[in-house]
């Protein structure tokens, strides 16, 4: 696979991810544009609307470069209303956006960086974290700074929300284009069932614990109080879910250390036909929380 399919690969894989996340605030107004590999010479920013709310991830662990999602005050606008239960189609062109709108859409930002930042794990076969989302308006592509500088490669994605223009802008140094072609190359060849290989088993992933969820609107979200009491949709004594880089790969009860941290005790493995044998001493062989 060479670097230009590599790009148009990652590309697409993002822009799924981002508009995936549109389209749970508004089902039928996403419309997908084209992705296109984006020379040196060339900005990536050439089709962004102007004034417009930009968002843009760096990565800090396992890969370099970084992401920019740049959407028109308009189009910004009607993600908010459509974040708050609102009818986006219905918002009038022409205003400014509010502090609450831009809280909302700060939100679904966060949202969709953080799901362009899963795509290209997925994509690289490795885990990728990022900083902070940085979400501001400006007026014009200069403000964007040195977060928003061309490394060498980058790929451009347009498509709308609502009738809205939207541009999403990866950036991606030399060295990941390396990284990323080899690890597609890998994951097209046939492996064979043989065992998990000791170099793997030194791969540190991420591990987390699962209490509960919940569903509430966008408006009550922002609007939510220090000291607020949030419901679980679990009970205090239901089993609780473990996950590996995003799946879930075993069930288990949270535990209290004996200086005072939190644990959780592995009772299922998922896949397996039997509970996970219990351990006499939990505090060696929990997964911390």
């Amino acid at each position: 696979m060479n670097a230009e399919q590599a790009l148009l690969r990652l590309g697409s894989s993002t822009s799924e991810a981002v508009q995936g996340v549109l389209a749970m605030f508004s089902p039928d107004g996403v419309a997908p544009g084209s992705v296109r590999v984006v020379p040196p010479d060339e900005s990536p920013f050439a089709e962004a609307m102007m004034p417009a709310i930009a968002a843009d991830v760096s990565y800090v662990d396992g890969v370099t470069g970084g992401n920019v999602l740049v959407i028109g005050i308009e189009g910004a606008r009607r993600m908010a209303a459509a974040m708050m239960g609102m009818d986006p189609n219905a918002v009038e062109a022409g205003g400014d956006l509010s502090e609450l709108e831009f809280s909302a859409v700060g939100e679904a930002m966060n949202q969709m960086m953080s799901a362009a930042a899963m795509a290209t794990s997925k994509v690289l076969d490795e885990e990728v974290e990022i900083a902070p989302p940085d979400v501001r308006q400006i007026a014009s592509v200069q403000e964007g700074g040195a977060a928003w500088e061309h490394p060498g490669h980058a790929t451009a994605v347009t498509f709308t929300f609502c009738g809205a223009p939207c541009l999403l802008v990866q950036l991606v140094p030399n060295a990941f284009i390396v990284r990323m072609t080899r690890a597609l190359d890998e994951m097209t060849e046939s492996h064979d069932d043989t065992p998990l290989g000791d170099a793997l088993r030194d791969v540190t992933i991420r591990v987390w614990a699962e209490l509960g969820r919940t569903r509430m609107s966008s408006g009550r979200v922002v609007s939510l109080p220090g000291g607020a009491v949030v419901e679980l949709d679990r009970e205090v004594d239901a089993p609780i879910d473990l996950y590996a880089d995003g799946m879930r790969f075993a069930t288990g009860r949270l535990l209290v250390t004996e200086d005072g941290g939190l644990a959780v005790r592995i009772e299922q493995v998922l896949g397996t036909s039997s509970p996970a044998s219990p351990s006499p001493d939990p505090t060696p062989t929990e997964v911390a929380v």
